[in-house]
């Protein structure tokens, strides 16, 4: 479909059809093209030209909050979901089994997609709405299990763990509940071109060659290539797909954008597939903590928005559920759960004595209403604890995936 629009609103993704005006004006030599590299896109916005013709089945369509940035105005009040919040081990059985559906629907969806087949919308909305559900019962049950993930699950678990970020970090940002969705869905199959990597490099145990490397950063554009293939896939979903690898001072891939080049939802993408991705177990390397994620990816600095960052730190806590942490009593306990009043006061399960290097009985420790707080963040693996993923999940250990 032709769409005539101000040359302002072209985004990287779009398939431009005819550029009004002469040629001396933009200096582009072809009419119809990709808009795919930011220079391209920077030459078009600084140019005479007013409008373009862009081919909405053969690239992105124009929509307001691919643009939308956080400075935007308000959107008008919409109708706010309802929280009926349940108990966390609850909603951690029903979430077992929510991940376990979902990572067979992803299996089948990407095995589509990478056939150049297209998915059933109704299904896809299904499983985005059953998520966000989830969430909306307990916010960090699904969140915290999705790390669970076996390294040999990854790509498909992943997609359902950036769908759960990005719906919770879409609520934290106060969106509608049909960006809400789209948030989601973006999530979702944000790495769905991984499909089009050899599995052999995705699994490779160790660093990979230049050339490896290369074929991986090709997945986002090659991901975008199948999500064209679905006329439901919104622009916004597909500018996710192709640019949350990119970073706000530049240094990212595939188009080196900066801040004010990439998208709010992109934006979202970024931080939420990286902190997903470092808290996971992989082929080459063992999953950081998610308070040691958190603490790192606030190091780097360049990588992401400042505003969008701390709204996902406000989702998932500055000591988010699974993190093991040593109190001022010296006692040594695992974060179950976050409270309202504070991010540096959530509910703690104690079990190990610091100062006596022995195991003490069990007690859930609500910071916000006693003096106790927290002095360290630990590691398990340097205090010996194998299982402590066990503490606050409630789920029996297992060789294996929670999720088959």
């Amino acid at each position: 479909m032709l769409k005539r629009i101000p040359a302002s609103q072209a985004i990287l993704g779009m398939y431009i059809h005819k550029l009004e005006g002469a040629w001396i004006e933009h200096g582009f030599w072809k009419n119809q093209f990709l808009l795919e590299r930011a220079e391209d896109l920077q030459r078009l916005q600084a140019s005479q030209i007013q409008n373009v013709w862009i081919d909405t089945l053969k690239g992105c369509d124009v929509t307001p909050v691919v643009a939308a940035t956080l400075h935007s105005a308000p959107a008008p009040a919409k109708p706010r979901e309802v929280l009926i919040r349940h108990e966390m081990k609850a909603e951690v059985a029903r979430a077992v089994k929510l991940c376990g559906v979902a990572k067979r629907a992803v299996i089948t969806m990407f095995g589509e997609l990478r056939m150049g087949g297209a998915v059933a919308p109704t299904q896809v909305t299904q499983l985005v709405d059953d998520i966000s559900q989830s969430l909306l019962r307990h916010p960090h049950a699904l969140l915290s299990l999705a790390r669970l993930k076996t390294a040999n699950e990854y790509t498909y678990m992943h997609s359902v763990a950036v769908c759960g970020l990005m719906i919770a970090l879409a609520r934290q940002l106060e969106m509608s509940p049909d960006m809400i969705q789209e948030a989601g869905l973006a999530g979702l199959f944000h790495d769905v071109g991984k499909m089009a990597v050899p599995d052999a490099i995705l699994s490779k145990p160790s660093t990979l060659t230049e050339l490896e490397f290369a074929s991986v950063r090709q997945h986002p554009a090659q991901g975008a290539a199948m999500l064209r293939q679905c006329p439901q896939i919104s622009a916004l979903v597909l500018d996710v797909c192709w640019h949350h690898h990119e970073k706000c001072d530049g240094s990212g891939y595939p188009h080196g954008l900066v801040q004010n080049q990439i998208s709010l939802f992109a934006q979202m993408g970024a931080v939420c597939d990286v902190y997903d991705a470092i808290t996971s177990e992989r082929p080459y390397k063992r999953g950081w903590g998610p308070a040691e994620a958190i603490q790192k990816m606030a190091e780097w600095k360049g990588h992401f928005d400042e505003r969008v960052f701390q709204a996902f730190v406000r989702c998932v806590g500055i000591y988010p559920v699974g993190t093991l942490v040593r109190l001022e009593s010296g006692r040594v306990g695992v974060v179950i759960e976050q409270t309202p009043t504070s991010l540096l006061t959530p509910l703690v399960k104690v079990f190990f004595s610091a100062r006596s290097r022995l195991p003490i009985s069990q007690v859930v420790v609500n910071l916000a209403k006693q003096p106790d707080k927290i002095v360290a963040r630990e590691n398990a693996e340097e205090w010996g604890f194998k299982h402590v993923d066990e503490l606050w999940s409630g789920l029996a250990r297992t060789k294996g995936s929670y999720f088959d």
